[in-house]
């Protein structure tokens, strides 16, 4: 077996240690040096000839970090790496998955074939925006679930009135898998938008009055969905409204609409660095999973058991 070495790009550098520590290995030596125009050049400080190097890297902000990703990737290929497994705890541009309007880029699948093209042998991720896009790869993929990470912690708030709640229409199958788990009813948010990150009109299907209420989405980005999904289920006489999210982009006036929303709390994993804190976002990590998952690639052993 080819000895296995983690490095970590310069925006996933707190949770690339996280998991280097759940794995039992030290973060590889790496620079990123930069030009005085921003161009990027890595090296690595060490030997990688021969070996399975894994490069831990969110692509968010998107553009920057995905090249800085694709060069770390290039860079090893060039270095005689055996393998190249490109580890994105957050897939960017995963939400132009198809063309919903004409002439539109379906960004997910250029991303697939950028990071195909610098010569990665196989990407670890969590929580794509759309399941399908595992099949805009032709190399192995293994795609983590944050149900992993969230059911643990819903099961010790011990709610007795417990109901699963998606945003939006595209979000019923991940809240259905929640409400089939937890043996509760689900209900759905039809929201209208005008434009992107604007939403134009919403309505609640389904009972929600008495419940305790938990939204359940991939990645929250301004958070005026969740937030107003939050008020109308309120309005509908839930007891209480939380959410879930794996990604949390929090971009814009996101922090601002979160502290002034009616949500208990928002709970979103460490997959993109927090910006600032606040008293309603609570973070928990994914660094064990994602150790868990290298440890099975690497081992050729099944993942089956990191899914719940």
């Amino acid at each position: 077996m080819s000895e296995v070495k983690l490095f970590s790009g310069t925006n996933s550098k707190q949770l690339a240690e996280k998991i280097a520590k759940h794995y039992g290995k030290r973060l590889g030596d790496l620079t990123m040096s930069k030009f005085s125009d921003g161009e990027m050049s890595p090296s690595f400080n060490e030997s990688v000839r021969g070996c399975t190097v894994f490069l831990i890297q969110s692509t968010n902000p998107s553009a920057d970090n995905l090249l800085e990703l694709c060069l770390m990737i290039d860079a090893a290929k060039r270095a005689s790496a055996y393998k190249v497994c490109a580890v994105i705890p957050y897939y960017g541009y995963a939400r132009q998955d198809r063309k919903d309007r004409p002439r539109v880029s379906i960004a997910a699948k250029l991303v697939a074939n950028i990071l195909t093209s610098a010569g990665a042998d196989r990407i670890m991720t969590c929580d794509l925006h759309a399941g399908q896009i595992q099949g805009f790869f032709d190399l192995p993929l293994d795609h983590l679930n944050g149900s992993a990470i969230f059911v643990p912690y819903l099961e010790r708030l011990d709610t007795k009135n417990l109901i699963f709640a998606a945003p939006d229409v595209g979000g019923v199958a991940r809240a259905r898998s929640y409400a089939k788990h937890f043996e509760v009813e689900m209900v759905v948010c039809d929201k209208h938008r005008k434009r992107a990150n604007e939403v134009a009109s919403m309505q609640v299907i389904g009972d929600v009055e008495g419940k305790d209420v938990v939204l359940v989405d991939d990645l929250v980005d301004t958070a005026g969905t969740l937030c107003k999904a939050a008020q109308i289920i309120m309005d509908k006489g839930a007891l209480s409204v939380r959410a879930i999210a794996t990604h949390g982009v929090l971009s814009g006036k996101a922090y601002e609409n979160i502290e002034n929303s009616v949500l208990q709390e928002l709970v979103i994993t460490d997959t993109i660095p927090v910006k600032q804190s606040s008293e309603k976002i609570r973070v928990i990590t994914v660094s064990d999973l994602f150790a868990k998952a290298i440890h099975a690639v690497t081992g050729n052993t099944s993942i089956s058991a990191l899914f719940i």
